[in-house]
């Protein structure tokens, strides 16, 4: 079912591309896929790595897995398709970017200039049953994502990790460089996001770490 790694990440992760637990994720995903719905589809499970290369990256935002509503889900954490109504989440950020940085709140969610611009917005959980939220936890997923969180905490430039929620904050000893910047705190979802999100100015300080570093700062409007 799983498609290649995309060709700026396949160098960095070819040792988990060979690794027997990638074979046995991809063969209970293709038995998955023969009985149920699978989000998002196989072309785009890689999408965030597609967009995103290594070498580019400069934030990662780091989801948990992806939407199980159709019509949403399409391979970048938080992000939904053109024409499709943001959900709760990240109606929540595009509310929290405009109190921090006064950018209009958009109309679209989908999320693909962040990501031309070095942001890489992964989900710790690349694929999900359709209606199941966290329906592929646990089944090999997490190995492959955090090799990607290693590999880009790896880089000797700057690269500002956005780690929400209290799942994604398990990240932390994953990045070891003291030249890197990492930003946690509460999840923008509904049921977090009046507890620590709000208020919290991401967005301004994912810039100024970015600029601190000669970096230039990401343009969020959509």
């Amino acid at each position: 079912m799983l498609p290649p790694i995309p060709r700026g990440w396949h160098a960095a992760l070819r040792n988990e591309v060979d690794a027997p637990w990638f074979a046995a994720l991809d063969a209970r995903l293709d038995a998955d896929a023969r009985k149920h719905t699978i989000f998002p589809q196989r072309d785009e499970i890689f999408q965030a790595l597609e967009v995103t290369s290594l070498r580019a990256t400069r934030v990662l935002i780091l989801g948990q897995d992806p939407y199980a509503n159709p019509g949403q889900a399409h391979g970048l954490a938080f992000s939904v398709r053109p024409g499709v109504t943001p959900p709760p989440s990240l109606r929540n950020m595009f509310r929290e970017l405009h109190d921090d940085l006064g950018v209009p709140k958009p109309d679209t969610g989908y999320l693909l200039p962040w990501a031309r611009q070095g942001v890489l917005l992964v989900n710790a959980v690349l694929t999900v049953r359709e209606g199941q939220p966290g329906s592929h936890a646990g089944w090999g997923w997490e190995h492959f994502t955090d090799a990607v969180i290693r590999r880009v905490a790896a880089k000797k430039k700057r690269v500002v990790f956005v780690l929400w929620g209290n799942h994604a904050r398990k990240k932390v000893p994953l990045i070891e460089s003291d030249e890197h910047v990492v930003i946690t705190g509460a999840h923008p979802s509904p049921l977090s996001a009046k507890r620590g999100f709000f208020g919290s100015r991401p967005f301004s300080r994912i810039n100024a770490a970015l600029e601190e570093s000669g970096q230039k700062p990401i343009d969020w409007a959509l």
